[in-house]
């Protein structure tokens, strides 16, 4: 499952994360790491973005980039 498949209010941990070159870098440099535990809080009204708990902040993502980051469900 993707991240942008994740029902509000469920939690998960990040299994893999996608993307190519500077997408995975960014994705990665914003602490979506694999084995990291994280919840969606919010949507937008239209859906996109999403915004995400993990490490102790609040993050928040398009759901085309939330496409690339694979989560299992806790």
């Amino acid at each position: 499952m993707t991240l942008d498949q994740l029902p509000l209010g469920r939690q998960a941990i990040i299994t893999q994360v996608g993307g190519t070159g500077p997408l995975r870098l960014r994705l990665l440099d914003m602490g979506l790491i694999p084995r990291t535990e994280l919840e969606v809080h919010k949507a937008a009204p239209m859906g996109d973005p999403i915004e995400i708990t993990l490490r102790g902040y609040s993050l928040t993502l398009r759901l085309e980039d939330a496409r690339s980051v694979e989560v299992a469900p806790l």
